[in-house]
């Protein structure tokens, strides 16, 4: 704003940055009244040479002017948040919380000292003495201030005899009490003659009210003289503003005629190209959009003829291509909004039928002929896995279970049917009419049984392999498909900064690329011309024609042929690795669940037929030709399936415990009643008893198979050789030796029984010893047989029965090592006990033997006198009842052993006679006595010499003789 004379005064400049100003007066130089910053600087008019100095928006558009400055001071200075006008201006930028902080000094400026204003004060003090001298010479410079002042105090106090209710900003004499308070009816009531007096308080009233006026009318006054000035000053302005906005819309308007000039010239055939590029492309879009449609609209139509087809994978594809299609391009679309749930419905449909045609197909396989070839259907499998339906083994596994049900009961309807001594219409049940089969036909019947579960499980394990490889197949398919990921990535980032290099479209010199948006236009577009056209002949762009080419495969897929199972697996797997092993390795535990499942069905057939007690039955015959078949069984599952099955084998186990007790028990009783019976008298071996021992001997234990009746019977052997040792046995023995065979053959037979049958042949072993002893050394026979007494020669020949057994024990306990596991080793110091047993029993047998002797030769000696006649009667007794002794355990024991007890008993002779020579007081003195008793010892030595096998016995007889000391 100006004053009334002047504009502000600005500097002059040569820069084309300056502002318009008029010419100031040279010769006016007092002092001008300050004005506001002009907020609207002069514009240049239509003056050429005026157009040097404004600012060009075509020329200075991208350059920083002053005009481009959009702070208001009073507006920053004035901030409303602050409680204090005076507050610092930055808190308007920075915040009310902006507060000063002390400043640190500069090193580029100096320390300002008093000293550095000494010389300024020697020059000013003598002016400021002359100007104090002045000042009270001539009147203060304030003295109007200090009288407008005063008229200022004077006006306020005139002000304050005007009654507030007249300045507040709401005073409206409509309002009734305002009316009754500035106007008090109550002064001007006629009643009561008080006329006159009201008319004075009327007058008074009016008097006070043209007084306030008066003093409102002289301070409006008083305030428009002292605001005068600038009152005018704003008119001036006013005049100048006019000026500018003239200029300013001179300038404007030729400013617009040229830009008008240059739209016609440079941009209105860029743009309209651009306009009609855009609509070209939008109507691309919208006949792409409507063919999407066309094709979403066919879906389900697709859909049935791909399920009329059981092609669910090309159905489930087409669902899912036409979901995300519906979420993603045709969202919003109106005549759509009820496809989304029918697809999904159809989905779920889809689910359903693929479940039920994979138990259809489950059911079919399990019960189809083994001569048919394994048929899987991949395109349900791969539908199931797309929708993530893992469970579908479980259906399988239920499938199994019905089918060993199945083939059982087959089994048995077709065993009973050929059996014309089971009335079917008496006996109803199967179960009854299969416990009353005799063995071979219960037999014929699991052997039957065993044979279709060994058939069912090769398919099972067919179909399986056949599933875990298709699995597999979708595992290795998501690995290719994550390193091809991993290799576009990488392929990717080098295509980035290919692409940043692209040049721009350009037209007539102006760049026309902002024109587009990346969301606008294809990919392929923004690289071509924009006369190009598009990639179809029905001008689809390249992602659409993507869409529908995807589309109509999905369409004409057909069922899947040998190379076409890659086809089927989609990049919509959304199975994890994971999850993919997960589900292979349960398929895997089904093919073990397979083989339990047969093991189960065949364990509880066996339990009803053992209800009756039949296999406990069994002889051991038939036991081991039911063993040998379930042990084949179960061998022939665990090659099938790779893994054990416990519950047959614990059948079979529970079976042969109870046949183990029922073998041990009927061989342990005939045991007990052939020991009962013996007469403990040498028995004749038969030629089959030889035999077996003879094959014994070959290093094989088994029972030799029944030689067919020869015309000339062999007749028995009066010894047993063994190893080309004579053993004379009783017959007990010889059975026993054909029992302990039998328990041998008995675990080659049934390995599962070892440990049991080698405690109940231990338990055997000892019984015989045990019950051996009690009847021969502790004379049980006497009672149990009748016998008179115990002879020497049954003594000698229990010690000759015990012996042939102890040269068995290491053969069985070899037989038993073999067949036993390292950890049941332990097992084996039974035998080691059991030997040691019956080398104890032998050595008191001998020791009997001379404990017989040795109580005769106390009684014959203590009554030996020394005198003629020689040899004397006690010395022949002796050599009777030693002739007697040897004739007796000659034939029965060997000759080793018969030297070792005649040395016993010789030695128990000595050491008789010589207790009974030192009670005769008969010394080796040579005197008569000494030669008679050397008569007798030499009669003794020659009849023991003489006996057969005793000849070169050494007897050594000085013995008898005290040794002098």
């Amino acid at each position: 704003m100006a004053s009334s004379h002047s504009s502000s005064p600005v500097p002059q400049s040569n820069s084309s940055d300056a502002f318009f100003k008029k010419e100031v007066d040279s010769t006016k130089r007092f002092r001008p009244v300050q004005s506001l910053p002009d907020v609207c600087p002069k514009e240049p008019t239509g003056n050429p040479n005026d157009l040097r100095d404004s600012p060009s928006l075509v020329v200075d558009q991208q350059r920083w002017t002053i005009y481009h400055s959009k702070v208001n001071l009073p507006a920053a200075l004035n901030d409303p948040r602050l409680a204090k006008r005076e507050s610092d201006f930055f808190t308007k930028t920075w915040g009310v919380d902006f507060v000063d902080t002390e400043v640190t000094p500069s090193f580029y400026l100096p320390q300002i000292t008093k000293e550095h204003f000494a010389l300024y004060q020697q020059e000013i003090t003598p002016r400021e003495k002359v100007h104090e001298r002045c000042k009270n010479i001539c009147t203060p410079k304030d003295t109007f201030d200090r009288t407008l002042l005063h008229t200022h105090d004077k006006s306020r106090t005139d002000l304050e005899q005007v009654p507030k209710i007249f300045m507040k900003p709401d005073f409206a004499l409509e309002d009734s009490l305002t009316f009754n308070a500035v106007l008090p009816w109550s002064h001007f009531s006629t009643a009561g003659g008080k006329g006159n007096r009201d008319a004075a308080s009327s007058r008074l009233l009016q008097e006070k009210l043209s007084h306030y006026l008066d003093i409102v009318e002289v301070n409006i006054a008083h305030q428009i003289s002292l605001r005068s000035e600038a009152f005018f000053h704003a008119m001036t302005s006013q005049h100048e503003l006019q000026d500018y906005l003239r200029k300013t819309s001179q300038a404007v308007k030729l400013l617009r005629e040229k830009i008008s000039k240059i739209d016609k010239v440079m941009c209105e055939g860029s743009l309209r190209v651009l306009r009609l590029s855009l609509t070209r492309n939008n109507c691309i879009k919208a006949y792409n959009k409507l063919k999407l449609m066309a094709t979403v609209h066919q879906t389900q139509p697709t859909v049935q003829l791909l399920l009329s087809t059981s092609e669910y994978v090309g159905a489930l594809d087409l669902i899912a291509t036409t979901q995300e299609v519906l979420q993603q391009e045709l969202q919003g679309i109106h005549s759509f909004r009820h496809l989304g749930s029918q697809l999904c419905e159809l989905e779920k449909l889809i689910d359903k039928m693929m479940i039920a045609e994979f138990s259809t197909y489950a059911r079919n396989d399990l019960n189809r002929p083994l001569e048919d070839d394994c048929q899987i259907l991949e395109e349900v499998l791969f539908g199931l896995l797309k929708q993530r339906k893992l469970n579908f083994y479980e259906i399988y596994g239920d499938e199994m279970i019905n089918t060993a049900k199945n083939i059982i009961k087959q089994c048995v309807v077709n065993t009973v049917s050929q059996i014309e001594e089971i009335d079917t219409e008496v006996v109803v049940k199967l179960a009854d009419q299969m416990r009353m089969m005799n063995f071979p036909q219960w037999f014929d019947l699991l052997k039957n049984i065993f044979s279709k579960f060994t058939i069912f499980l090769k398919r099972v394990k067919a179909t399986l392999n056949t599933i875990r490889s298709v699995v597999f197949l979708v595992l290795d398919k998501n690995q290719k498909t994550r390193e091809l990921e991993d290799t576009l990535q990488k392929n990717s980032a080098k295509e980035t900064v290919v692409d940043s290099e692209v040049a721009y479209l350009t037209h007539e010199g102006m760049f026309i690329s902002d024109a587009f948006s990346d969301g606008e236009l294809p990919a392929s577009q923004r690289n071509t011309s924009p006369n190009s056209e598009p990639c179809s002949s029905d001008s689809v762009s390249e992602p659409e024609c993507t869409t529908d080419s995807s589309s109509s495969k999905e369409h004409t897929s057909s069922s899947v042929t040998a190379g076409g199972v890659e086809m089927m697996i989609g990049d919509d797997m959304k199975l994890t690795d994971l999850e993919l092993v997960r589900l292979a390795n349960n398929i895997q535990e089904l093919l073990y669940n397979a083989s339990d499942i047969c093991h189960d069905r065949s364990v509880k057939f066996l339990m009803a037929r053992a209800k009756d007690g039949f296999l406990e039955k069994l002889n051991s015959n038939e036991f081991v030709t039911l063993s040998r078949l379930m042990e084949s069984f179960i061998l022939d599952t665990e090659q099938i399936c790779g893994r054990k099955s416990m519950s047959l084998r614990g059948a079979l186990q529970s079976q042969a415990n109870r046949f183990v007790n029922r073998f041990h028990e009927e061989r342990k009783t005939k045991l007990s009643l052939l020991l009962d019976n013996e007469r403990w008298k040498q028995a004749e071996v038969p030629a089959e008893f030889q035999d077996l021992v003879d094959s014994v001997s070959d290093g094989r234990i088994s029972l030799p198979e029944k030689k067919p009746t020869a015309t000339e019977e062999r007749k028995p052997a009066e010894f047993l050789i063994v190893e080309g040792q004579k053993y004379a046995t009783v017959g007990t023995v010889l059975l026993l030796i054909r029992i302990i065979l039998e328990y041998c053959q008995c675990v080659d037979n049934i390995p599962s029984i070892t440990t049991d049958m080698l405690t109940r042949l231990s338990d055997l072993l000892k019984y015989f010893n045990s019950r051996s002893c009690q009847l021969v050394l502790g004379a049980g026979a006497l009672q149990v047989v009748g016998l008179k007494t115990i002879t020497t020669k049954n003594l000698a020949l229990s010690s000759r029965c015990l012996q042939l057994i102890v040269h068995y024990i290491p053969i069985i306990r070899a037989h038993f090592e073999a067949r036993l596991q390292p950890k049941q080793f332990s097992m084996l110091r039974h035998f080691d006990h059991i030997t040691k047993d019956y080398h104890d029993h032998i050595a008191e047998i001998s020791a009997k033997l001379v404990a017989i002797m040795d109580s005769l030769f106390d009684k014959l000696l203590s009554k030996y006198e020394v005198k003629a006649p020689v040899p004397s009667a006690c010395f022949r007794n002796i050599c009777k009842q030693m002739a007697k002794m040897h004739e007796a355990i000659y034939d029965l024991l060997p000759e080793e052993q018969t030297q070792m007890l005649f040395l016993r008993i010789n030695a128990s002779y000595k050491l008789h006679l010589k207790r009974q020579l030192a009670h005769l007081n008969v010394v080796n003195d040579g005197g008569p006595l000494n030669g008679l008793v050397t008569s007798d010892v030499a009669f003794y030595t020659g009849n023991l010499q003489a006996l057969k096998g005793l000849n070169n016995l050494d007897l050594n007889m000085a013995e008898i003789w005290e040794q002098k000391r």
